[in-house]
């Protein structure tokens, strides 16, 4: 299963010996790194990505989603270049700022934003704010999903095991993660049960409004607007995560549900690949923030590159026209999947969600974190590592999504699917 890839990939073996004795694992982030060792990338530009021996891959992880717009996009490139030439930071605040500000008020209908860099640093700050405005201490999230790595989050995001409250890293203890609640995905009773005891001291219930770090679960809309209704009787804040959902539809989440969470927060393919990240909501709620208040504040928030790379972005590349044509590239991937599962007798489910698709490794579509751990993740990384060998990144791992972006064309489509039929024969005949 890994020799083709071990074969292919000399100069990565070789710089993870050196990068490993000055960086643990090698890399800058526990998620870049798979077993036997990572692969190390130099280049990309378009649906394409080169790795340090020259290797070509069609690229469809796209940085986690945050490359919706593709590798080194022309407008954006000109559009950086001019900016560096007046710096690439201010110190005070960037005048181009206000302009974005407007772009997002319309766009995802928020009343006022602030600026951040990473979608962890969002999060963190969205609850603080929540707590701040209700002057309650606890949080309600759900298992499985992904809100960053700052310890209060860091709950419950992988549990091996059902039903137990799982604290995901080493250095957290137990004292910060008591006032974070755990409740289940798609299962409206789970939240109600925590609401009708905790209710009075919950400030909010945070959620990615589609699951996407357990491939790709919608919610059912009752849950939705039963935890809507709920968080509005006791007075709770609804918080939105759409780091990842608010760059695959053209308004998010929140404007394909067309629902008007109190927070949301915002990141990856916003700013085209560029650090950048929001906290917007209602204004009562963000009002909030200020000296001598709630505390907000970053060196390089708002900075003029990922400002201008986010103007950018918004209205000259992530238009309602080009997501009308990633839609199309995306179903023609997720039917060429469906009718290689007919064809093969396989078992496979494929869902898509906007810019975005996944398979999972079974016969069902999980509905939930419990039902998504059922399913036997060794095949998929069988099909990973046959894939990547190929020439193909399907995907960056067995919880994570593939990304259409505006450079992919049906060529790149048609040739992951010759590669993915060729890929699955090869694991059905064992």
């Amino acid at each position: 299963m890994l020799s083709e890839y071990v074969k292919k990939t000399p100069k990565s073996l070789s710089l993870y010996g050196i990068a490993s004795r000055m960086m643990p694992y090698g890399v800058s982030s526990n998620y870049r790194y798979l077993p036997p060792y990572p692969l190390y990338l130099v280049k990309g530009k378009g649906s394409k990505v080169w790795d340090v021996d020259g290797n070509v891959y069609i690229d469809f992880n796209m940085a986690y989603g945050a490359l919706g717009i593709g590798h080194s996009h022309p407008k954006l490139v000109k559009a950086l270049k001019e900016r560096f030439e007046n710096s690439s930071i201010l110190g005070f605040e960037f005048a181009d700022t206000i302009k974005l500000a407007k772009i997002i008020k319309i766009r995802y209908n928020v009343d006022m934003v602030r600026f951040s860099s990473t979608g962890t640093e969002a999060t963190m700050h969205a609850i603080r704010i929540a707590r701040a405005y209700t002057k309650r201490k606890k949080i309600i999230k759900f298992e499985g999903h992904y809100h960053g790595s700052h310890d209060q989050l860091l709950v419950n995001v992988s549990p091996d095991k059902e039903g137990e409250k799982s604290v995901c890293s080493h250095g957290i203890p137990e004292d910060i993660v008591k006032y974070t609640l755990v409740a289940e995905w798609n299962n409206y009773d789970s939240v109600e049960r925590i609401v009708r005891k905790d209710g009075n001291d919950i400030a909010a219930i945070i959620m990615e409004p589609v699951a996407m770090n357990m491939g790709i679960i919608e919610p059912d809309v009752s849950f939705l607007k039963g935890i809507f209704n709920l968080a509005k009787e006791y007075g709770i804040l609804i918080i939105f995560d759409e780091v990842k959902t608010g760059g695959k539809y053209y308004s998010g989440a929140s404007g394909y549900y067309g629902l008007k969470p109190d927070l949301i927060t915002l990141g990856k393919a916003i700013a085209g690949g560029l650090p950048l990240s929001v906290i917007a909501g209602r204004k009562e709620i963000m009002s909030v923030i200020g000296p001598e208040k709630t505390a907000h504040g970053g060196t390089f928030n708002a900075n003029p590159l990922s400002v201008v790379a986010s103007i950018v972005t918004l209205t000259q590349i992530l238009t309602q026209d080009s997501f009308y044509e990633v839609y199309k590239l995306n179903s023609l991937l997720s039917k060429g999947y469906k009718d290689l599962v007919e064809d093969l007798d396989i078992d496979i489910t494929a869902v898509t969600w906007g810019a975005s698709g996944t398979i999972f490794f079974s016969n069902y579509l999980p509905r939930n974190y419990r039902e998504f751990l059922r399913i036997d993740k060794r095949i998929w990384y069988k099909y990973f590592w046959l894939m990547l060998s190929k020439g193909i990144i399907p995907m960056a791992d067995y919880d994570e999504e593939w990304t259409i972006s505006t450079q992919h064309n049906k060529e790149d489509i048609i040739k992951h699917l010759e590669v993915a039929e060729e890929v699955l024969r090869k694991i059905k005949s064992g």
